[in-house]
């Protein structure tokens, strides 16, 4: 991390929390607004976010289980954590995968390990969110355009996932070995670097083979975690709104957060810059009573964003600003 890039990623946070209290003051009504929660429900929110860590870690820890990788579960929960951390510091997300692959390689995997793990992981996450996406258009079919979005999202994720695999495959039978080809030299990968990018691709053609062992025992449990995790996440904004005694309707208090979620990752700042505030207030606005529309944006950014950072930073903090100035270097 450069000093820019700090700069930027401080710059970006505080204007996320500004767009916060903008939007909180803007949003109250005259009468009596609420903007703090009740102790218990802190508690069981910190509960939520834990137990989803907790499943993000399992899911990783059986992944590589599932593919006869040797890694602890300690590892899978650090690795998560620190992804976190470096996602929410970094444009776009683009800290993530640097700071886990340190992290797991700091851990004593190798490349071709890491690879085939983040991937089965990301496989995974595709997976859950398509059974997702059915059983919330079995569940909210007069939904219309959510669904609609939700299933969109879906689809342009898989893209992502199925596109970055079949590239990674397709890299790793054909360039594992041999000279440079020209694009490589035209983008600077050549001499050492070629050679750093051939044995990572080597393992990951060994690795790749390796998958026709996969136990389904551990893929099963893996997607079973993964689900869960998509579960608890999506618990957090219902949680908050009916705890406070609000009427509002299900279906958008948990098809737009998965947007949000997920759509978020093309924010091309750290921490949004504020976007995912606004588009809260203008997905969700008619939706949530605006006397508890505040408490109900703070909080969601609160355990659903937040907490992860701080716990990331805790839990792998050095790890993830080792990978980061190895990934600029």
């Amino acid at each position: 991390m450069t000093p820019f890039r700090w700069a930027l990623a401080a710059l970006s946070f505080a204007a996320a929390i500004l767009a916060s209290l903008y939007i909180v003051q803007s949003s109250w009504p005259d009468e009596r607004a609420l903007i703090s929660l009740p102790w218990l429900i802190h508690v069981a929110l910190l509960a939520l976010a834990l137990a989803e860590l907790g499943a993000r870690g399992a899911k990783v820890w059986l992944s590589a289980a599932a593919l006869r990788i040797d890694m602890s579960y300690g590892t899978s929960l650090r690795a998560s954590a620190g992804g976190d951390f470096g996602a929410a510091i970094t444009p776009a997300r683009t800290g993530a995968e640097p700071a886990r692959f340190l992290i797991m390689t700091e851990a004593g995997m190798k490349a071709a390990e890491i690879m085939l793990v983040i991937f089965a992981e990301l496989f995974l996450e595709m997976i859950s969110l398509a059974v997702v996406a059915v059983v919330m258009f079995l569940a909210f079919r007069g939904s219309g355009t959510m669904i609609l979005g939700m299933v969109g999202l879906v689809a342009v994720y898989a893209l992502f996932v199925l596109g970055s695999g079949a590239i990674g495959f397709a890299l790793s039978k054909r360039h594992a070995v041999g000279p440079a080809p020209a694009w490589a030299k035209y983008v600077g990968l050549k001499g050492g670097r070629w050679l750093a990018v051939q044995r990572a691709l080597a393992q990951l053609s060994a690795g790749i083979d390796g998958m026709k062992s996969l136990r389904a025992g551990y893929a099963g449990g893996a997607l079973l975690a993964s689900l869960a995790h998509v579960a608890l996440r999506l618990a957090v904004l219902p949680v908050i709104v009916y705890s406070l005694g609000a009427q509002a309707p299900l279906a958008p208090l948990i098809l737009w957060p998965v947007a949000l979620t997920y759509g978020g990752v093309v924010a091309p700042v750290p921490a949004g810059g504020g976007a995912i505030e606004f588009a809260f207030r203008a997905t969700l606005g008619g939706a949530i009573p605006a006397q508890i529309f505040g408490a109900a944006l703070v909080w969601w950014r609160f355990y659903t964003f937040y907490i992860f950072v701080l716990l990331g930073a805790l839990a792998a903090g050095g790890t993830v600003l080792r990978a980061l100035r190895s990934d600029a270097r």
